[in-house]
C-alpha cells in the first residue's frame, strides 16, 4: 500500500540499525538452538470503549527484537528453518483517514532486518503447523489478557496453564541479553534521565505553599511529553511520602511539610527514566527533616560509590540499611546491636523496600519475564524477611547492567502502630521516641546508574539532591 505511505514517517518511528536488531536475534538463536520463538506484539486497548483507547505502549520484548512500534502484530522466529517473520495487516484507506498514513508492514520489518511478512490471518495455520510436526514452541509469560486468549486459541492451552507452560529457556536467553545495555541503550537512558531530571528541577523550583500536587503532577508529565517521549510510570508526587507506590494528588502544599517527587520519563524508543528527589514545601529543610534527609542522602551517595562488577546487589543493599540504621541510631529512633538489628530485619520499620532494580526498556527492568530471573541467580536467592524480600535486584553486578539506587526512610504509622503492639525488636526500635515523628512523611533518594568494566557512572546530568542545592533551587 504504498499510495498510503507517509514520507515523513522516518520522524515519527525511531529504531536503532538493521544491524543492532539482527544481532539480537542472531544470539537469541545461538542460545535457543531449536524450536520456534513466537512473540505476540501488544495490541490498542479501550479505556472505556473500544475507540477510545489508552495510549499505544508496544512489548518491551517484541521492540527489543523487532523494533517495530505499531500494535496489531506478532513475529516468530523459526531456528529450525531460519526463518523469520513479521505478522501484520497493512492500513486501509478508512485507517489513514482516521490515523493518517504509514509505511507498509513489509517496509517496517525490512527497516529491522526481517524479510518475510504474511497477514495476520495466516498465523493460526503457521503455528497449527508447527505444532503437528511437534516442534517446540518457545514464549514469554502473557500479562495482557487478549494476548493470553490469543496463545489459548494458537497453541491450544487453557488459559490458567499459560504461566506454568512458558519456556524457561527463552526467559533465561532474554534476560541475559537485556541485562546488558549496549552503547546505544545507555545514550537513550541518559536522554530518559536528562529529560527526567528537567521534570524534577520544575517541580522543586515551582512548589509552593497552597498549591494543589496535581498542578505538580501535570507540569512534570507535560516535560515528559515534551521531551519527546511520555511518562515511565504514573507519577509520584505527594506530601505522603510514607506512602511508597502514592498515585493520590488531591492534597494542597503546606509549610512544615515535605513533597516526595518519585518519577520519569520515557525516550520515543521507551527507555525509562527513574529519579526521585524529596524537598521541602517551605524554602528550607526543618532541622527535623534535613536529620533524617541527610541520612538517607548519606546512603544513597555511599551505596553508589561501592558500586562495581563482582559485588552482589544484596550487599549493597545491606550496608545501606546498616548505614541508616547507625544515622537513626543517632538520632535516639534505634537503639542496641546494629549488625544484629539488620540482620533480624528491624531497619525495616523505617525502610521496607529494596534498594533498587535493574532498569532499561521498562522502568522495571523485565518484571514481565519473573523478577526471580532478572534480580536473582542460581547461588543468591530471594531472602523471605520483611523489607529484604521487596529487593528486586540482589544478584552480582555486571558490566553493562544499569539500576536504580534507591534508599527511604518512611514513617508509616499503620507499621509502626503494628509493630508495637506486637512488642516487636523493642531491643532496637524506640518506640516511644518515634512518637514525634507520626506525620514527618518519608524522604527518598534515588538515581539510575551503569555498572562499568571497573567501577560505575551515574547517569545523566547531575540532579540537584545535597541540602545546599535543594535549598538554593528552593529559594529560588
Amino acid at each position: 500500500m504504498k499510495q498510503f505511505i507517509d514520507e515523513n514517517f522516518q520522524h515519527k518511528m525511531t529504531m536503532f540499525s538493521t544491524h543492532t536488531y539482527q544481532s539480537r536475534r542472531e544470539r537469541l538463536k545461538k542460545d535457543l538452538k531449536s524450536g520456534l520463538l513466537f512473540f505476540p506484539g501488544n495490541n490498542e486497548v479501550g479505556m472505556n470503549y473500544a475507540g477510545n483507547t489508552y495510549h499505544f505502549r508496544q512489548d518491551s520484548n517484541f521492540l527489543y527484537f523487532f523494533g517495530i512500534d505499531k500494535p496489531g502484530l506478532a513475529a516468530v522466529i523459526d531456528i529450525d528453518s531460519g526463518r523469520e517473520i513479521v505478522f501484520g495487516d497493512d492500513l486501509s484507506l478508512e485507517d489513514v483517514v482516521w490515523m493518517g498514513a504509514m509505511p507498509s508492514i513489509k517496509e517496517l520489518a525490512a527497516r529491522v532486518g526481517v524479510r518475510e511478512v504474511l497477514p495476520f490471518r495466516r498465523l493460526p495455520s503457521f503455528l497449527k503447523k508447527a505444532r503437528r510436526s511437534g516442534q517446540v514452541i518457545h514464549f514469554a509469560p502473557p500479562y495482557r489478557h487478549d494476548n493470553m486468549l490469543l496463545l489459548k486459541d494458537l497453541l491450544n492451552i487453557p488459559t490458567p496453564k499459560l504461566k506454568g507452560a512458558t519456556s524457561e529457556a527463552l526467559i533465561r536467553a532474554i534476560v541475559a541479553q537485556r541485562s546488558h545495555k549496549s552503547q546505544e541503550e545507555v545514550a537513550e537512558m541518559e536522554h530518559a534521565v536528562n529529560v527526567t531530571g528537567a521534570m524534577h528541577v520544575a517541580a522543586m523550583r515551582d512548589a509552593r505553599e497552597g498549591q494543589v500536587e496535581a498542578e505538580l503532577a501535570g507540569k512534570v508529565e507535560g516535560i515528559a511529553v515534551a521531551g519527546g517521549g511520555n511518562l515511565s510510570y504514573p507519577v509520584i508526587l505527594s506530601v505522603d511520602g510514607q506512602i511508597l507506590h502514592n498515585h493520590y494528588h488531591g492534597n494542597t502544599l503546606q509549610k512544615g511539610q515535605m513533597l516526595l517527587g518519585d518519577f520519569g520519563a520515557e525516550t520515543a524508543m521507551h527507555y525509562a527514566g527513574d529519579i526521585t528527589r524529596t524537598f521541602p514545601v517551605a524554602s528550607k529543610f526543618t532541622t527535623k527533616q534535613r536529620e533524617i534527609y541527610e541520612i538517607v542522602l548519606d546512603a544513597e551517595v555511599s551505596a553508589i560509590a561501592s558500586l562495581r562488577p563482582g559485588i552482589t546487589y544484596r550487599e549493597v543493599h545491606l550496608a545501606a540499611a546498616r548505614r541508616m540504621a547507625e544515622g537513626l541510631k543517632s538520632l535516639g529512633l534505634m537503639q542496641g546491636n546494629l549488625d544484629e538489628a539488620v540482620a533480624q530485619g528491624a531497619h525495616a520499620l523505617f525502610f521496607p523496600h529494596g534498594l533498587g532494580h535493574m532498569i532499561g526498556l521498562d522502568v522495571h527492568d523485565m518484571e514481565d519475564l519473573g523478577e526471580n530471573y532478572v534480580g536473582y541467580s542460581d547461588t543468591v536467592k530471594r531472602s523471605e524477611q520483611f523489607g529484604t524480600a521487596y529487593l528486586r535486584l540482589a544478584r552480582t553486578l555486571e558490566p553493562g547492567f544499569v539500576l536504580t539506587v534507591e534508599p527511604g526512610i518512611y514513617f508509616i504509622p499503620q507499621l509502626i502502630d503494628q509493630w508495637r503492639r506486637k512488642k516487636m525488636f523493642t531491643e532496637f526500635v524506640n518506640y516511644p521516641a518515634l512518637k514525634k515523628y507520626r506525620d514527618f512523611g518519608g524522604i527518598r533518594i534515588e538515581d539510575n546508574v551503569l555498572i562499568t568494566e571497573k567501577g560505575h557512572r551515574v547517569l545523566g546530568e547531575a540532579i540537584p539532591k545535597t541540602v545546599k542545592e535543594v535549598e538554593e533551587l528552593r529559594g529560588k
